[in-house]
């Protein structure tokens, strides 16, 4: 099925099941220890043996030599796996890094060797009695020293404007020139990246946790050089991701090359310290915004470059996205520059480019609305647009952004705010803060594959994943509600290469994508039951288990008596996004307060207030946005991958080191969602929510900090040591 027009009204409308705030389908299995995650998948056949991954102890070099003679004497040992021994490997198209070292070592805690033995204690043991002499090479691991060097960013990344931004920033009455800094920051998610791995012949089955299963195929297979079609991925449930689990990580390929040398099925999990250097990480940033603005608060110019690093063949994080988008002005410039450094690999993390991006931005605005002695709210409603500012003819398919800062500031008690530094609770120092959020929209091709049995019951099959987010339950939601059963009706199969090829989930695109073509599925299937009813032309209704046509009615049961009736489709898309920007607008307010004498920041209100298009399910898309926002708070005022600069890793790589917020962290968290259905972008109307919840919350945690101090801290995390020491001065 293509998507190119507007839809039109669809049995999703009815939301007899879609849009009602459901319990996820899954919670039993979760809570019951039954739902099989990577390393738990105890019924694959075979003894189990398991791999231990070594690090390489230098970030930059060539391995001149290893060797492995006494790990593989050791007790329980079966092989060790290394460059000499592994075969021919390629590299995926999604990895920066080569994913195995040798002889060259690319970053910190590349994989150098995998030992494989009877035990994950052998196995341990044995790797550390590997001994590998390295030729350590200088490398760069600063990001601010290399910064003079990095180069313009290319295709998509390529710096853009419109008009001359240059003279009317020279010729605005009100100027702000400001250097913002985020640092590099890990997913650090719950589950640690794990497979199982079994050859059968030539034929490998991998368990694994992967939010996009068909890349991880395409990308193991051409790591392996072999086939894909003899490469099966299976990843039904994830503990977690964040963006760390994209692309094929070293666990992956480990366990594959271990399980071809030890001739049986062996499990690898990279253990916690590995995970941040081996594995995927966001990059630092450096921004500098100027926005010029008249005297009544238009802004007639409006500049953002930023500055991150990576490896050789890496991309920059996209920071200037969202300032293309989020606020009117005639003359633009964005420009993206990327650094070379030899720091593990940057790449994706939860919302990519707008989190740090808004991060800055957001600042910026405020402090430009102090400048003009506006109030913040008032100041980003001025100069919202309806149209891309960038291609005026192109409108926004729906911008609800006015609404959701006037919405949130009515519900907060925006109207109490006062001036930085003069609301005092006892010792506390008490101030709010509010930043925009924006993310846009991406559709993605989507396949699945729907069965009706002759009881009735509907099984849907798609590579899909699950990463926490509620896809099983919204997925039997649509199948639910397409072919009028209950959802007690509805199995949902997800997470299996040998299913059809999914949206996977990433980039906010899984609910919107994937529902989709569920629905693309379900419409043929809907076709062939009434075809088997043997119903004439007219409109159906399927409702209560029924299908109408006309005044002729008959069970869904009916259409399959004679065997199982099976629909596959996917759903693609025209050229609607082009013709309509589509994005998702939000607002977050915060309530911070500070203690005068110590410099404790405590986070004590949230609120969000989301324009997201339909929402598929009001309780898993809360849950979504209070994580996000936990995490926002996280990314305001602890997080932080701190780099040794002599030797090129982050330090703090385990959750001991690195510090993400606890309960006590979060306050109550308000979500609200505006009822808005974009008929733009899908036949769901829906768009995504799991990124936009994270946009902008850390700049309304600065600003909630700044209005309670009157104190402006521009380089991320704001820990108390940037601000302490001008305390004394409001105390």
């Amino acid at each position: 099925m293509k998507f190119d027009t507007p839809a039109g009204t669809n049995p999703i409308d009815r939301m007899t099941v879609v849009g009602k705030p459901t319990p996820r389908i899954d919670g039993p299995l979760k809570v019951s220890g039954k739902a099989p995650y990577a390393y738990e998948h105890h019924d694959v056949p075979g003894d189990h043996a398991y791999g231990y991954i070594l690090g390489s102890a230098v970030a930059k070099g060539t391995i001149r030599s290893i060797n492995t003679a006494r790990a593989e004497r050791a007790p329980g040992v079966l092989a060790v796996v290394t460059h000499r021994n592994a075969g021919k490997l390629g590299k995926g198209r999604m990895n920066t890094a080569h994913l195995l070292a040798g002889p060259q070592v690319e970053h910190y805690h590349q994989a150098v060797a995998v030992v494989v033995a009877e035990s994950f204690e052998q196995a341990r043991a044995a790797a550390a009695l590997i001994d590998v002499d390295y030729a350590r090479d200088g490398g760069r691991f600063d990001l601010a020293a290399a910064k003079p060097g990095a180069a313009d960013g290319t295709g998509s990344d390529a710096p853009s404007g419109v008009g001359d931004f240059a003279s009317a920033f020279a010729a605005a009455p009100v100027q702000l020139d400001e250097t913002y800094t985020t640092p590099d920051q890990s997913h650090m998610m719950m589950e640690p990246h794990a497979t199982i791995a079994r050859w059968e012949g030539d034929r490998l089955t991998v368990w694994t946790s992967n939010q996009m299963v068909n890349w991880g195929l395409k990308d193991l297979a051409t790591t392996l050089q072999m086939p894909a079609e003899k490469v099966r991925l299976i990843s039904p449930y994830i503990g977690g991701g964040f963006g760390g689990k994209l692309f094929l990580r070293a666990d992956v390929l480990m366990a594959a090359l271990s399980a071809r040398a030890a001739k049986r099925p062996v499990k690898v999990a990279l253990q916690r310290p590995l995970m941040p250097n081996n594995t995927t990480h966001r990059p630092a940033t450096i921004q500098r915004i100027r926005i010029g603005c008249t005297p009544d608060g238009k802004i007639a110019a409006i500049g953002h470059e930023s500055w991150s690093g990576d490896l050789e063949g890496g991309e920059a994080e996209a920071a200037t996205q969202q300032t293309k988008l989020l606020y009117a002005g005639p003359n633009r410039m964005t420009a993206l520059r990327l650094a070379v450094l030899d720091l593990p690999e940057g790449n994706a993390m939860r919302a990519p480019g707008e989190a740090p991006g808004l991060m800055a931005l957001e600042i910026a605005i405020d402090e430009m609305a102090e400048k003009l002695r506006m109030d913040p709210v008032a100041f980003r409603v001025l100069n919202d647009t309806q149209v891309d500012p960038e291609k005026p003819e192109r409108p926004f398919s729906e911008r609800n952004l006015v609404r959701c800062l006037q919405d949130g500031a009515e519900r907060f008690g925006w109207s109490r705010r006062k001036a930085p530094g003069q609301v005092r609770e006892g010792r506390w120092l008490v101030g709010m803060g509010v930043a925009a959020a924006f993310r846009n929209n991406i559709n993605q091709k989507s396949g699945a594959r729907v069965r009706l049995s002759p009881a009735g019951g509907v099984v849907v099959e798609t590579d899909m994943t699950d990463i926490g987010t509620g896809t099983y339950t919204i997925v039997a939601q649509t199948a639910a509600e397409m072919l009028g059963v209950p959802l007690a009706k509805v199995e949902v199969r997800l997470g299996d290469s040998a299913f059809p090829v999914s949206a996977g989930s990433g980039g906010q695109w899984g609910a919107n994508s994937s529902t989709a073509g569920v629905y693309a599925a379900c419409v043929k299937l809907r076709e062939q039951i009434v075809q088997k009813l043997g119903f004439g032309p007219g409109d159906a209704v399927f409702e209560n288990g029924h299908v109408q046509v006309g005044n002729r009615s008959a069970d869904i049961a009916d259409a399959a008596r004679g065997g199982e009736l099976v629909a596959e489709d996917t759903m693609e898309y025209g050229d609607l996004a082009k013709r309509f920007q589509q994005s998702t607008f939000g607002a977050h307010f915060v309530e911070a307060a500070v203690d005068r004498y110590t410099g404790e920041a405590r986070v004590r209100r949230m609120l969000a207030v989301c324009a997201a298009g339909r929402i598929l399910n009001p309780t898993s898309a809360r849950s979504q946005v209070i994580g996000a926002m936990t995490m926002g708070v996280g990314g305001a005022l602890m997080e932080e991958l701190a780099i040794d600069k002599r030797f090129g890793f982050f330090v703090n790589h385990d959750l001991a080191g690195y510090e993400v917020p606890v309960h006590m962290d979060i306050p109550h968290q308000e979500v609200v969602f505006l009822d808005e259905a974009d008929d733009k972008v899908s036949p769901m109307k829906a768009k995504g929510v799991g990124e936009l919840g994270l946009c902008g919350v850390g700049a309304a945690v600065a600003n909630a900090v700044y209005n309670a101090t009157g104190i402006r801290v521009r380089e991320y995390p704001i820990t108390l040591d940037k601000y302490l020491d001008r305390l004394g001065e409001v105390a």
